[in-house]
């Protein structure tokens, strides 16, 4: 397989919503220099960092200006009405065309409705967190960015915060730095509701990530990388040999793996809140919450289905794991047989496998969880092809090290950094060592997903 070709187009993926990796020339310039970002309340590469907290928490949304920040002349801000068809076919077609597309126009991400009706609209949402930018003249959208709510816990602090989605600019007007003006304008709308910290993720180093988890890809459909040029042949391989050794089984073989029902949302929440306990950043979900983010709306086509919930229900009836990942596909530009490249992503997963150990990083503890992560998520994988993904994404967060390497998930070049908006914390471990390889002893204590 061609790595580099395969690590590249991965690298795309992780300029997913909320990433500010989308920049020009000029902006990425701009952020070389940190001209925006020091500005911000945001921590230093050379802060010292005594206690963890809020930076800023003198002000009051009274504080923050009433009216939306300037903007050019031939341009004007439009809260974009995202249950208006109309409305959201423009957002549509301007993330559809603009948001990512690798440098030979080949492949690009290809949202749905029902993608942006389970990514922006979790309880809580707000009407005038969903922001783009028009021309005047004609009424086109060139611009968007929203935020959503979460409520974060940092080592324990409960911090009420938004997570920032979907910043992008039409790709013709890159040079005009409307990317920190929509940052800037989408703040002051989180902040206006008396909210003053957010979670944000970006491919590039800005001041000052709290983490860095690195990526990691499982082919699954070799044979379709291959024809839409994904993959290539290695030298001294076959294309038999590459199909061969990325090939799984046909059924899945956890005894009592099942899809994940309205019922089991109580259960299978407790059982996720013992497991994030762990983690030093994670998002704390109500039962509202994590039945939306679990179990998605209602009625929705197998062939448009967003997110996959499966839980292990053992013979006396408890749910002793679940596990979930979700679906943004690519469309694949030019090519006579393919159209689409099926992409899945881990989302989030939980397991009583080493609850009853006291310490999770003795060498009994460890096995344990290790061996039923790796059944587990490969189980998913096989489920991620029934679901016709082609490719198979997952971070160095969570328990994830445990079972990268012997499920063939190959270390990529892209890395995705974590930062928090107006709060400062001590470093949080990513799940990679020095020589960005995986840690497989200390793992990572990141415990969010991002979308």
């Amino acid at each position: 397989m061609d790595q580099k070709k395969l690590e590249d187009l991965l690298k795309l993926l992780q300029i997913n919503q909320g990433d500010l990796s989308k920049l020009t020339e000029q902006q990425r310039k701009d952020m070389k220099d940190y001209k925006f970002w020091k500005t911000q309340p945001v921590q230093k590469f050379d802060e010292t960092i005594d206690n963890e907290g809020p930076i800023d928490s003198s002000k009051k949304p009274e504080d923050v200006r009433d009216e939306p920040y300037p903007m050019l002349a031939e341009f004007e801000w439009s809260t974009i009405d995202i249950n208006d068809v109309q409305e959201m076919e423009d957002v549509f077609v301007l993330l559809n065309e603009n948001y990512v597309e690798d440098k030979d126009a080949t492949f690009r991400f290809n949202y749905t409705k029902e993608f942006f009706q389970w990514a922006l609209k979790p309880p809580g949402w707000r009407h005038d967190w969903n922001v783009g930018v028009r021309v005047k003249t004609t009424g086109k959208l060139v611009a968007f960015i929203s935020a959503i709510p979460i409520h974060l816990t940092v080592r324990g602090k409960d911090v009420p915060s938004v997570e920032i989605n979907f910043l992008c600019v039409h790709k013709q007007l890159r040079s005009k730095r409307m990317a920190p003006v929509l940052i800037k304008e989408i703040t002051r709308r989180v902040n206006k509701q008396n909210i003053w910290q957010a979670l944000y993720t970006a491919g590039v180093v800005l001041p000052s990530p709290v983490s860095t988890c690195r990526y990691a890809h499982r082919p699954i459909n070799w044979n379709k990388l291959q024809e839409v040029g994904f993959s290539d042949v290695p030298m001294g391989k076959t294309a038999a040999e590459m199909v061969a050794l990325y090939t799984l089984p046909k059924e899945t073989k956890t005894q009592g793996l099942r899809p994940m029902g309205l019922k089991d949302v109580d259960e299978t929440l407790a059982l996720f809140e013992k497991y994030e306990s762990r983690f030093e950043l994670v998002q704390a979900f109500n039962k509202e919450e994590f039945t939306h983010w679990f179990l998605g709306g209602d009625n929705i086509p197998a062939d448009k289905k967003v997110i996959f919930s499966y839980v292990v229900e053992n013979e006396e009836g408890k749910i002793t794991d679940f596990f979930s990942f979700y679906s943004l596909p690519f469309s694949v530009l030019e090519n006579a047989v393919h159209s689409e490249l099926g992409i899945g992503y881990l989302f989030y997963y939980a397991s009583d496998a080493d609850l009853k150990f006291e310490d999770r990083f003795s060498e009994d503890a460890t096995k344990t969880l290790k061996t039923r992560l790796t059944s587990l998520i490969n189980d998913a994988v096989i489920l991620a092809k029934h679901a016709n993904m082609d490719v198979f994404n997952a971070l160095t967060s969570q328990d994830n090290t445990l079972f990268l390497d012997d499920l063939k998930f190959g270390p990529g070049d892209g890395f995705l950094n974590f930062y928090l908006f107006n709060y400062k914390a001590f470093p949080i471990s990513g799940g990679i060592n020095e020589d960005k390889s995986y840690d497989t002893e200390k793992r990572s204590n990141v415990g969010v997903v991002m979308l």
